[in-house]
């Protein structure tokens, strides 16, 4: 199996990336469900968090490894984008009607 890590980076951008996915599939499931489903609405959802948390946290990691004092700022940012995509993917989840603890909703 070929390995995409040369090309995706660290093991943290493959996750983003994972996330990314899970959350646009949760997304788009519950607007058709809904009816709301709209393109524009998915590609704005792209730009957004495809460029700032896929690249940002590229750019991040590149700066932490030129100065390698900004180590804990990567690690810090690496779990504040899990925890924002995984409060989105438990709204959609919530969306969808499966049932959600309250504090995972918000």
């Amino acid at each position: 199996m070929i390995s995409i890590t040369p090309f995706l980076g660290a093991w943290q951008i493959q996750v983003i990336i994972i996330l990314i996915a899970v959350d646009v599939i949760l997304g788009i499931i519950s607007a058709l469900v809904r009816k709301e489903f709209d393109w524009k609405k998915l590609a704005n959802f792209m730009k957004g968090p495809v460029l700032g948390y896929v690249f940002g946290f590229a750019v991040l990691q590149a700066a932490a490894q030129a100065l390698g004092t900004l180590h804990f700022v990567v690690k810090a940012a690496f779990v504040l984008i899990v925890l924002a995509l995984l409060a989105s993917i438990f709204r959609n989840l919530s969306r969808l009607g499966i049932p959600v603890p309250d504090s995972l909703k918000k």
